[in-house]
């Protein structure tokens, strides 16, 4: 069972709801070490002192930083700890906004606010509040020695906590080279109808079960054929998919809603042939 792993309290108004903070996700990371492939000896990483293979002591490293090539600002832990955010265990609501007015870009690391002891009515009043209201919560909180901003919304009962990326660290596409064209492309409607309907036809529920990391899965699969000796089969050779050029855009179209549909469409059943009837001439006989 997964423990809480930060305590607070969400401050609304004046009201004041004791929470509990637990993860959302499991990470299933495959965790690979590395080792020398003559004798599987295993690396290890090493602090040293550039131009030199003297090795430093945790106690003697401080943070800096980098000016330019060569040129630090040494930052001392007290200096550091003094500038930290004040260790507050509140999450405090700024603001109410709608969900659909949330680029997704903002969203970062996904968590669960449980109820803390005796906090339960509070609780499921906010809850049930916000999901009526269907209103997203925007807050600040300091989790880990650091500020964040968050996004609180029920799902399923409970109240869910989403940090979120400052306006700042979002890159916006207008900084990008290579993203935008230099010249504005006209595409015809007929290719802008053609592309919605292959949309359409794609178009279904979401059900996050139906998909895979397929790359773990093999990983793994390899990792317990070679534990227990087994041969490994060489992984066939793939081709780069080939970009579409302009003119043939409406072709590639036709051809991936022919192929969507080609896919959607059930086989048809075969009617087993019906035995031919005798003759009544026969049916005397």
């Amino acid at each position: 069972m997964p423990r809480a792993i930060w305590t607070g309290t969400i401050s609304f108004g004046l009201l004041n709801v004791p929470v509990r903070l637990y993860s959302a996700v499991a990470r299933r990371d495959i965790s690979l070490r590395q080792i020398r492939e003559s004798d599987g000896a295993r690396i290890r990483n090493r602090r040293v002192a550039e131009g030199s293979d003297e090795e430093v002591p945790y106690g003697e490293i401080v943070k800096a930083f980098e000016i330019t090539a060569d040129r630090y600002v040494p930052l001392s832990k007290d200096e550091l700890e003094a500038l930290a955010p004040e260790k507050t265990r509140a999450i405090e609501v700024q603001d109410f906004v709608d969900l659909d007015q949330i680029d997704p870009i903002y969203f970062d690391s996904p968590y669960y606010l449980g109820p803390a002891e005796g906090a339960e009515k509070a609780y499921s009043l906010l809850a049930k509040a916000m999901r009526e209201s269907g209103k997203v919560a925007i807050a600040r909180f300091v989790f880990r020695n650091k500020e964040h901003l968050a996004a609180l919304r029920p799902s399923d009962g409970v109240l869910t906590l989403t940090t979120m990326r400052f306006a700042d660290e979002v890159v916006a596409p207008s900084e990008l080279e290579d993203v935008l064209p230099e010249e504005e492309q006209k595409v015809a409607k007929k290719e802008i109808a053609m592309a919605e309907q292959l949309i359409d036809s794609l178009t279904t529920e979401f059900d996050p079960t139906s998909y895979r990391d397929e790359y773990r899965e093999q990983l793994l699969a390899l990792i317990e054929r070679k534990a227990e000796g087994k041969d490994v089969l060489e992984a066939p050779q793939t081709e780069e998919p080939t970009p579409t050029a302009a003119p043939d855009l409406m072709s590639a179209l036709e051809q991936s809603i022919a192929a969507v549909k080609a896919e959607k469409k059930p086989a048809k059943r075969k009617t087993p042939k019906k035995p031919a009837k005798k003759s009544r001439a026969k049916a005397k006989k």
